[in-house]
């Protein structure tokens, strides 16, 4: 365990703990976690500032403040139960007012963004050189595409981010009562701070912060600092879960001992400290006169998790045919539709290729699912020009699939003997929305858009009976 001096009004703790108490300077200590999808977990900072046999005491241990903090309505179900109770030096409830906050590309309402039916695509956002305009993680964000709306918590958004900036070194922070969001590093690895502890998060692994919860994202190497990745936000009420296995049994894909959750770790540090929000899809700032990382102590099953897309245990055909790629779904939010998900994260990650007789890439597609794909390394098996950082969206009924040369040549391709596909792992936002995007996303001007896309099929040639 990390072991690290008690603040001094919690002197009379001195155990060993699972969590750590923040000091000056110890960004670049190693991070601790506890593994298990969906658990019910315990940590404390300090030893014994966790209440024994009751959640809100007259008189917590320390004298700490008790919040609980819900993820579901209080009726829910057990078995969909989730909430988590904090430990902390004050409540989070004293702050300032909030007042409107600048930032125009994060976009939550999408009734009159562009409904454009072509394949699109676009090229990486530039990282940041040294010089550029300091930039942080929530001014960072650029909404490319979405649907529905939090008001009536329904429907997501999908954002790229470019950043190089700190947002704890600058006293920032974000919380986001519109939804959850899962964080797709691809250049850069980052370190997420959150009221429960904190994320080291690298490109190949993937972050989920659900609604309401603290949380601040920075480079995890102030050497390098430029980062560049992708967001799913959903407005939905349901959460990420592995999928069903159904008749795959009991062991595959997403396993539930791969996912971590933060121990506690807490700063006891005065500053003007800013929180940025997001309620309804407006924007907000809030001040505060202490950092609101300030957890001493906390249990539940609502919280922060991380996951290693290389520890995924994929699924494949061992005799014909491309599988759906619904086999490689890592986490889902089912709809009320039985089958049919609200939002899906898919990854197409390094594996073995075995179908005979078999065209292997992805087939030819019309969906009644929007597919909205990025790029975290390497090349993707079925359209070359697809680079990392880079993405493409198809919406429902939009006709894709691979381009002329990669059908050309998995045409002729040697299927008597498996293949591994090694060349890098491409991802998938899947939803059953109906996306619509953004002017940001949608100017065929900028630098990122892509207007050569539709040229990859054009040398498909027609077949003549």
């Amino acid at each position: 365990r990390t072991r690290l001096p008690p603040a001094p009004a919690l002197a009379m703790s001195t155990a060993a703990t699972n969590g750590t108490k923040g000091e000056p300077g110890d960004v670049g200590e190693p991070f601790e976690y506890t593994s298990g999808f969906g658990n019910h977990i315990e940590s404390e900072a300090v030893p014994g500032a966790l209440p024994l046999g009751q959640n809100s005491p007259q008189v917590p241990p320390f004298g700490l403040y008790a919040e609980q903090l819900s993820g579901t309505a209080f009726t829910v179900a057990r078995v969909g139960n989730q909430r988590t109770w904090m430990y902390r030096l004050e409540p989070s409830v004293k702050h300032g007012p909030h007042v409107a906050y600048d930032q125009p590309f994060l976009v939550s309402d999408f009734t009159t963004a562009e409904v454009v039916p072509d394949q699109l695509r676009w090229h990486p956002p530039k990282l940041a050189a040294p010089g550029d305009a300091a930039v942080d993680w929530v001014d960072g964000l650029r909404t490319m595409c979405g649907a529905g709306s939090p008001d009536l918590k329904e429907g997501v958004a999908i954002h790229l981010y470019t950043f190089s900036s700190s947002m704890t070194a600058a006293n920032r922070a974000f919380s986001n009562a519109d939804g959850d969001m899962l964080i797709v590093p691809q250049h850069g690895a980052l370190t997420v701070t959150t009221e429960l502890g904190r994320l080291l998060v690298a490109p190949s692994e993937i972050a989920v912060v659900p609604r309401n919860i603290t949380f601040a994202v920075d480079p995890a190497d102030p050497s390098a600092p430029a980062c560049r990745g992708y967001v799913l936000e959903t407005f939905c009420g349901a959460h990420f879960a592995p999928p069903d296995r159904g008749p795959i049994g009991a062991n595959g894909l997403a396993e539930a001992r791969d996912f971590l959750y933060p121990a506690a770790w807490f700063e006891d540090r005065a500053c003007d400290f800013t929180v940025v929000t997001k309620a309804v899809g407006h924007v907000f700032s809030r001040s505060r006169a202490h950092s609101p990382f300030d957890v001493v102590a906390w249990h539940g099953n609502y919280a922060p998790f991380k996951y290693d897309l290389a520890r995924f245990h994929a699924m494949n055909t061992v005799t014909v045919d491309h599988p759906d790629p619904s086999i490689f779904t890592v986490l889902t939010i089912p709809s009320p539709d039985p089958g049919v998900a609200l939002a899906d994260f898919v990854i197409f990650p390094p594996r073995w290729m075995c179908a005979e007789r078999s065209f292997r890439p992805p087939y030819y597609h019309r969906n009644c699912m929007s597919e909205f794909m990025g790029l975290i390394d390497g090349a993707y098996d079925a359209r070359q020009g697809f680079v990392p950082g880079g993405s493409s969206l198809h919406g429902i009924g939009t006709p894709h699939g691979p381009d002329a040369k990669t059908f050309e040549a998995a045409s002729a391709a040697d299927t008597t003997a498996p293949a591994k596909f090694t060349a890098g792992t491409a991802f998938m936002f899947e939803t059953r929305a109906a996306l619509r995007v953004t002017k940001y996303a949608a100017d065929t001007t900028s630098e990122l858009y892509d207007g050569e896309y539709r040229k990859c099929w054009e040398a498909l040639r027609r077949v003549a009976l």
